[in-house]
């Protein structure tokens, strides 16, 4: 195969339905099922496929008795072709919006801190400015924000950047970090000692984030520091909530970062347990795409965050 030009997306002739297929693929791994999500026949799909490798000038997928692999030329082109569909399906939106009177769309994921601290302010502000501005905002763990980054579902993040991923895909603004605390109820057997001994408190049953996130693994670590076993009991699970109100109703004990526990646990029916280690997670930061080109509303917002980033935090 020799090297593809730098205007073969014209000369090979790819229309949109080439790149559907190569989604398409991708997700199902089988033609058949392809054929059923674009709506066609599965010889019209294999049709589409022969073309795309003619084209192309190379195999794209390796086939077996299951279905279609891609190979590193095929998942490239999954890749890239999902990125082109993500884009005119936010230009649906954004178009959308605009028609709606709207001023744009500003599609963001946050890990939880800043989404109760910076992203609140920056939104208030943008509201003043630009108050046809729509901003949806979404809050998960790093690892999914940046695989949804990647993927289109964002126009930037605020995260960090997890093992795993290359960090040539990104530009990372460095913000700050998050320190850990634990929560308590108020009725707590822990709650009126001036600072508890972790020993004391691997005696209760714990409400902690999944094993791999990087909240629960500071925990883990500070535990095998220490020299103790974990909690006898621990309920695995990423949702706040849940995590509250097993404390609230029980002798349960969690964590979660300083600035969403005081946001979140009303006093009357929580405390935060002081302690002798201070227990925080790496830096996070904004995080966008290399190379990629924001729509206006996008680029305010940008702007807007590295400033208030500058800025100190209101008392």
């Amino acid at each position: 195969m020799g090297t593809l030009p730098e205007d073969w997306f014209f000369r090979s002739r790819l229309k949109l339905r080439h790149l559907q297929l190569f989604v398409a693929l991708g997700e199902q791994g089988n033609l058949h099922r392809s054929a059923e999500v674009l709506g066609i026949s599965q010889p019209a799909a294999s049709r589409l496929l022969i073309e795309l490798e003619e084209r192309l000038g190379t195999t794209l997928f390796e086939r077996h008795g299951r279905g279609l692999s891609p190979n590193l030329y095929g998942e490239l082109m999954i890749r890239r072709a999902r990125t082109i569909i993500d884009e005119l399906e936010r230009a649906g939106e954004e178009f959308n919006a605009i028609r709606a009177g709207h001023a744009g769309l500003v599609r963001v994921g946050t890990v939880m801190e800043p989404a109760v601290a910076l992203l609140t302010r920056a939104i208030e502000q943008m509201h003043g400015e630009r108050p046809g501005l729509r901003i949806n905002v979404h809050v998960d763990v790093s690892r999914a924000l940046i695989s949804g980054l990647l993927d289109g579902h964002y126009n930037f993040v605020i995260s960090r950047i997890p093992a795993g991923f290359s960090g040539e895909h990104f530009v990372f603004e460095e913000i700050g970090e998050e320190e850990i605390c634990f929560i308590c109820s108020r009725n707590h057997p822990l709650a009126e000692q001036p600072v508890p001994a972790l020993s004391a408190m691997v005696d209760y049953p714990w409400a902690l984030q999944p094993p791999g996130t990087l909240m629960r693994q500071r925990v883990d670590d500070l535990l095998r520091h220490r020299g103790l076993e974990p909690p006898h009991w621990i309920v695995d699970t990423s949702d706040l909530t849940t995590s509250l109100a097993l404390v609230n109703a029980s002798s349960f004990l969690t964590v979660a970062t300083r600035g969403v526990a005081e946001l979140l646990c009303d006093p009357q029916r929580f405390r935060i347990i002081s302690s002798s280690t201070r227990l925080s997670v790496q830096p996070y930061g904004l995080v966008s795409l290399r190379r990629q080109q924001l729509p206006p509303g996008v680029a305010a917002m940008m702007h807007l965050l590295r400033q208030l980033i500058r800025q100190p935090p209101p008392i």
